[in-house]
């Protein structure tokens, strides 16, 4: 991928809706164990990285189990935010990602926390992952500028957005995006093309 650098930050150290613990700031790559959690891969140098963890919803919540045809009430996780500052040709930005909880409103206390955290890493910043909050909402939670608008979930029939590009500060403009199927993923990757810096 040609990739100048690369972390993944686990949530969690063991295998959702089985055992597992939350993961802690001091967890070691290699001692941990299997983890779920975010990555980022960045073909620009790193200058930093920053770690915000997300508690889990102090609440059981109804999901519908496609399987099943019925709703089961799941107990949440921790989720884990994570950026990295970059250095650009035209200067510094930060870039995170997330995947936050699937409980209704904790994920927009936990959008909210995320991009409070990462205004005040700098700007111009980018926040990418599955917010669980559909269309609009992000945006309007956050305050923060919508890059995109595609339905990505799920993946073979996608019916909402619920994967997004949040910004906040100057960016290039957005020249395209796409909702990529994936033979990974029960969703849709999302692709913003950004315009080349001058």
């Amino acid at each position: 991928m040609g990739a100048a650098a690369w972390r993944f930050e686990p949530a969690i150290i063991g295998e959702p809706g089985g055992q597992w613990r939350p993961a802690t700031d001091a967890e070691g790559d290699a001692d941990a164990g299997a983890g779920y959690g975010v990555a980022l891969v960045s073909r620009l140098p790193v200058r930093a990285w920053h770690v915000l963890r997300l508690t889990a919803a102090p609440m059981r919540s109804p999901v519908f189990v496609p399987g099943r045809r019925a709703f089961v009430l799941l107990p949440d996780e921790p989720r884990v935010a994570l950026a990295a500052e970059l250095q650009g040709a035209d200067g510094p930005s930060v870039v995170a990602s997330t995947h936050l909880s699937f409980v209704p409103g904790w994920n927009a206390v936990q959008l909210r926390r995320a991009t409070r955290w990462l205004a005040g890493l700098g700007s111009p910043c980018v926040l990418l992952g599955d917010t669980n909050l559909p269309g609009p909402l992000p945006a309007w939670v956050s305050g923060w500028g919508d890059l995109a608008r595609a339905r990505t979930f799920p993946a073979d029939k996608p019916s909402m957005q619920i994967d997004h590009a949040l910004s906040h500060g100057a960016l290039p403009d957005v020249v395209a995006v796409m909702a990529t199927r994936l033979p990974l993923s029960d969703h849709r990757a999302l692709v913003v093309d950004l315009a080349a810096g001058e």
